[in-house]
């Protein structure tokens, strides 16, 4: 028997892919023997991932500005998989919400993946790609002081479901709803927000999803890695949650 779950000869792109979960992914995808391009502001973390990843490849612009996106993309020549992970968090309610900051989040969670997806779309059109969406619970349930990121996320759900109803035979779009995760997206929060209490909130954290622990990256890394794999070729259109039981609770 085959080996599940292999991309041998398939090439990817993780936004976000230098740390956290894009890293995991991007780790996940090359064992599975894929070739990687990550896409990453942060140049110097996106090649130092890439030299411990054998044929991978770093592309390094802002996937809000059109015109970068568009030359970035303009490089590739082929692509397979696509994962919009890239993304950034807020915390505030509707009143500590400025208008400036909540554009911001749209921005990069919302408007980036538009233009990261509408770039690469010819190339998975040609290859009956797939892509992997990167949302949140926030996505799919209400959190406290979470206006601005909870309204992206849930963008981010119904952008999947709508791009799955346009492509039903050429393209396989799904998206992942995480909980928590221990990345340092969430040390960076703590250290934001909570400098002098981090254990205490982080605790917290842990006890938010029912299962008791935060999520880790390479449990989302897998999930994307079985999402792009021809195994999954019946799910399409799919938003599924990795969360510890939080939205089962």
């Amino acid at each position: 028997m085959s080996t599940p779950f292999r991309l041998d000869g398939r090439k990817a792109l993780v936004t976000g892919g230098a740390s956290g979960i894009g890293a995991a992914t991007c780790r996940a995808l090359v064992t599975a023997g894929a070739s990687v391009v990550i896409v990453d502001i942060d140049l110097a973390a996106a090649l130092a991932l890439a030299r411990e990843l054998p044929g991978s490849s770093v592309l390094s612009f802002d996937i809000t500005d059109e015109s970068s996106v568009k030359q970035g993309l303009a490089s590739l020549g082929a692509l397979d998989i696509l994962v919009n992970n890239a993304g950034i968090g807020l915390v505030g309610n509707i009143e500590e919400t400025a208008l400036e900051d909540f554009q911001r989040v749209f921005r990069v969670n919302v408007e980036g993946l538009f233009l990261v997806t509408k770039y690469a779309l010819p190339l998975l059109l040609a290859s009956k790609g797939s892509i992997v969406n990167i949302a949140s619970v926030a996505g799919l349930v209400g959190i406290k002081r979470r206006f601005a990121y909870c309204a992206s996320k849930g963008a981010v759900v119904a952008l999947t479901r709508q791009l799955s109803v346009d492509y039903p035979t050429t393209l396989r779009v799904n998206c992942l709803c995480p909980g928590t995760v221990d990345t340092p997206f969430v040390e960076a929060y703590l250290e934001k927000y909570h400098k002098h209490e981090k254990e205490k909130v982080r605790q917290e954290l842990n006890q938010r999803q029912p299962i008791g622990r935060l999520g880790r990256p390479e449990e989302i890394a897998n999930f994307v890695l079985y999402l792009s794999s021809k195994e999954a070729d019946f799910i399409n259109g799919s938003v599924l949650t990795i969360d510890g039981g939080w939205t089962a609770a």
